[in-house]
């Protein structure tokens, strides 16, 4: 009996391909576009209508999804997840910003949205598994699902991947993990798709193209301070600590003589930015960090410790690191060398060579057994 896959077709190459992939592997493939952000419904459940939000190019992104579906002849349905997202993943970013911290929300949006509320609603259309294009793969090792980097390591997305459970990557599929976004195009333009030249999304859907300050602002009011070094020297104001993330440059307006300023520290009891001169700073070097609610993949946790390695940003190159548990989903990380710009609110993600092995938050970072400012 042919298995039903539904896909979420995002108006993207990758989704494109991944759609033709499936056909081609003898799945009987349906897909969803979806809805998870419009600006007037979200001012209501804010209950301010007067605020300008941008509003993202889903309308584009949509018709294209539909050409993709028409030019494969796959059935697709347009689904809104736009409460779903507000409550599981906006008001998070909000509330880590309040705190000071630098969210990442695409990882939230990928185990509330992507591989919960969509898999959700495709469980009401009878399917046996669903698809995204996004580059990663799974293997299954003794009835344990694995979730393997995916082959193009510029493009891997499993750093954004690291919080899915068993569960949700047991019904899941991955069509493009083993290409490289190359061989990817070059599919799509093969089949002539109407995605095949389409530029890759870059940062936040529901900022858009508009300047992340400005869009915050509308949600978090700006409230400025000092901005000063650690000795005590005030060298400019900041307009608001949500605005700076750890090891940050620009944007600062300070400069003149010698090497250039970073953000090395935070303060938020009095609102102080803290700055301090050159990229080899060591204030922005760290030796270990806490990271807290820690998604393991596999059922079997380890015991003691653990020499693994892990990621701290998208991109990063993988760290040597050894871990232990604080409790149930808090990890103690001890790096091998000195890591910089450790950023609370970011994920801490770990691997055992392709295989990731989960990921967390990064709660606070230390040198030397003495707690960072950040």
């Amino acid at each position: 009996m042919t298995k039903k896959v539904v896909l979420g077709l995002s108006g993207g190459v990758d989704s494109s391909v991944a759609a033709y992939l499936l056909l081609e592997q003898g799945y009987d493939v349906e897909a969803v576009f979806m809805r998870n952000w419009d600006s007037a419904v979200n001012n209501d459940i804010l209950g301010n209508p007067t605020v300008l939000d941008p509003i993202c190019p889903q309308e584009v992104d949509f018709q294209d999804a539909v050409k993709v579906a028409g030019k494969l002849g796959i059935k697709i349905h347009r689904v809104d997840f736009i409460k779903e997202y507000w409550d599981q993943v906006f008001a998070y970013f909000l509330a880590e910003y309040k705190k000071g911290r630098t969210p990442n929300p695409d990882i939230l949006c990928n185990k509330e949205i992507k591989f919960k509320s969509f898999l959700d609603y495709a469980n009401t259309l009878d399917c046996d598994y669903i698809a995204m294009g996004h580059y990663a793969r799974i293997s299954k090792v003794n009835d344990e699902i694995k979730l393997l980097r995916g082959v193009d390591q510029e493009k891997d997305q499993t750093y954004f991947l690291c919080q899915l459970s068993q569960n949700q990557l047991k019904k899941s599929l991955f069509p493009i993990g083993h290409l490289t976004k190359a061989e990817v195009r070059k599919i799509a333009d093969k089949l002539a798709l109407a995605t095949a030249k389409k530029k890759d999304s870059t940062g936040i859907c529901f900022i858009g193209e508009r300047h992340f300050k400005a869009f915050l602002q509308n949600y978090l009011p700006a409230k400025p301070g000092k901005m000063m070094t650690f000795t005590g020297e005030v060298v400019g104001e900041h307009s608001g600590l949500m605005y700076y993330t750890i090891g940050q440059r620009k944007g600062l307006g300070i400069g003149g003589k010698g090497d250039a300023w970073f953000v090395v520290g935070k303060n938020l009891t009095d609102n102080i930015l803290y700055v301090g001169q050159g990229f080899e700073n060591p204030d922005l070097y760290s030796d270990s960090c806490v990271v807290s609610s820690v998604n393991w993949i596999s059922n079997v946790r380890f015991t003691d410790k653990l020499d693994c390695t892990a990621k701290f940003r998208y991109r990063q190159q993988d760290n040597d690191v050894t871990i232990k548990w604080i409790n149930d989903n808090t990890l103690e990380v001890k790096f091998k060398n000195l890591v910089r710009a450790i950023t609370p609110g970011q994920a801490a993600v770990f691997y055992d060579g392709e295989v990731c092995l989960g990921g967390g938050f990064i709660d606070c970072a230390y040198y030397q057994g003495e707690k960072r400012k950040y």
